[in-house]
């Protein structure tokens, strides 16, 4: 095997499940490389008594954590900096034969990992400070303090598996909680070498916890009563299934970024070279696994034609290969693992029975190495069809419809015709074009003049409708770690007349 899977993290240690002997686990996780499937990269033991046994730890942790200042705290989070730094290239070489991720853009994820500290020190950090308003009524003031809520649980992709768990890990840590990761099954190692990162920087016991393991185990923590704070990042049907074991515990804030199916309008007056080289980045980065990738393009009718055959001739050129071991350093890597390949395919047929057109088929590659690789897509729909699965459907692959449009009415119908609303971008000259969709579209994020993908870690992320749950990571996840405490304090404790109280009998 390629990689070692340590085990769970708890008290300061790792604990690998016994695979031997009378207390050995049934269920081990075996994980191959997608861009190779003749190499195996590790395999993990799940023990689901070791739920009781991180959460614990977690406890534990969070009454020390949560009574160091500030600047301990955050000199902490600077040492993990640090480690990380020092194991950058590690980290983005497991990324990329776990996931699939070209080397280049998992250096990329790693470079965010490592900003992420800074940007939460010194931009999320300020939007929890305790304010203080003087005479807030007749001699007294009155005080806001902002508290951390208690151990909390974030939930990984694999995606972005270590970028986008490290900023709900870091939000979470700085704002006074303890922590348990719970990566996703696909991306267990470039996870476990974050975890050695905080251990090496020297964090109390039990403020850093993390569990390897399936849907099960993710289900026995979120019924653990002291698991106060839920980050979880991924699909609609499992933020769904989050909310069904959680509703009925008030005492959890559950923070969802779920997917979408987002929409770009590209406006007949367009920088047309502009926009494709945005939307081919847009469509096919990530093999098209990423929740912000563009899955449907809103084109002005008097352009389609001649931008779609341009497009279609750039996508061509796109090289797809081994993250790692490459000929040619490839724009696109494989799928995560055949499932998906499996959904992809799915959606290419469902497109032909719908009668949409295909402009470039989605179909499986063979490679020098075999490997979950697809080719991208691309169709074209002569309107928005409300009854049609493949137009509604996030597909998480390398896939764009085209839907021509002619007012921009029409292209904003489009953009807000699906069940999500995470990500959408406007290409035109006209300002005024762009002001109208940013009051008429439904969605966290519309960029203009640049792609879906690509936000920025100093603003908010997060959608609407079935994208999440109104509370966006980035810059605002410290927001969901923390509660609220208001406070009167009386400058005076001198007493008042006693006559002043009315219906006393003096």
């Amino acid at each position: 095997m390629k990689f070692k899977i340590l085990g769970n993290y708890y008290n300061s240690a790792f604990h690998l499940p016994a695979t031997t002997g009378p207390h050995a686990v049934e269920n081990i996780i075996t994980r191959f490389c997608p861009a190779d499937l003749s190499l195996k990269l590790w395999e993990a033991p799940v023990d689901y008594r070791e739920v009781e046994r991180v959460t614990e730890s977690a406890i534990a942790g969070f009454k020390t954590w949560r009574k160091l200042s500030q600047q301990e705290r955050n000199n902490y989070l600077k040492k993990y900096q640090e480690e990380v730094t020092k194991r950058k290239d590690e980290i983005a070489l497991a990324i990329s034969y776990e996931m699939g991720k070209p080397l280049w853009e998992a250096k990329t994820e790693v470079g965010s990992v490592i900003a992420k500290v800074n940007v939460t020190i010194e931009d999320s950090l300020p939007r929890i400070a305790n304010k203080n308003i003087e005479n807030i009524m007749p001699k007294t003031d009155g005080h806001i303090y902002y508290k951390p809520i208690g151990p909390s649980l974030i939930i990984g992709p694999f995606n972005f598996p270590c970028h986008l768990a490290n900023g709900q890990i870091l939000s979470a840590l700085v704002a006074g909680n303890s922590i348990i990761f719970k990566p996703s099954e696909k991306t267990c190692y470039s996870a476990q070498i974050l975890i050695e990162c905080f251990h090496a920087a020297g964090f109390p016991d039990g403020v850093i916890n993390f569990i390897q393991g399936d849907g099960e185990v993710a289900r026995r923590l979120l019924k653990e009563k002291s698991i106060k704070g839920v980050f979880f990042t991924g699909s609609k049907e499992v933020g769904k299934k989050i909310l069904d074991v959680t509703h009925h515990d008030l005492s959890k804030l559950v923070s969802l970024e779920l997917g979408g199916k987002n929409t770009t309008i590209l406006h007949g007056d367009a920088n047309i070279d502009h926009a494709l080289q945005e939307l081919l980045k847009a469509c096919f980065l990530t093999t098209g696994q990423r929740c912000t990738s563009t899955s449907i393009v809103a084109i002005q009718r008097n352009i389609h034609e001649q931008f779609i055959a341009n497009f279609h001739e750039m996508a061509k050129k796109i090289i797809i290969d081994h993250p790692v071991e490459f000929v040619r350093e490839p724009f696109m890597g494989p799928l995560v693992d055949q499932s998906a390949v499996d959904a992809y395919l799915l959606f290419m047929g469902m497109a032909k029975r719908e009668g949409i057109q295909e402009i470039m088929r989605g179909k499986h590659l063979e490679k020098a190495k075999k490997g979950h690789y697809v080719s991208p897509s691309i169709h074209l729909a002569d309107r928005w069809n409300n009854d049609s699965l493949f137009l509604h459907s996030e597909i998480f692959g390398p896939n764009v419809t085209f839907i021509p449009y002619d007012t921009i009415e029409e292209g904003i119908q489009i953009a807000n015709a699906t069940e999500y609303g995470l990500a959408a971008a406007v290409f035109s000259k006209d300002i005024n074009i762009f002001k109208m969709c940013v009051e008429e579209i439904d969605s966290g994020l519309i960029n203009f003049n640049r792609s879906t993908v690509g936000a920025s870690a100093k603003l908010p992320f997060g959608g609407v409708k079935n994208s999440g749950n109104y509370r966006p990571a980035a810059l605002t996840t410290i927001d969901a770690c923390v509660y609220q405490m208001s406070c009167l304090e009386v400058k005076s404790d001198e007493a008042e007349d006693i006559k002043s109280i009315i219906g006393l009998d003096l």
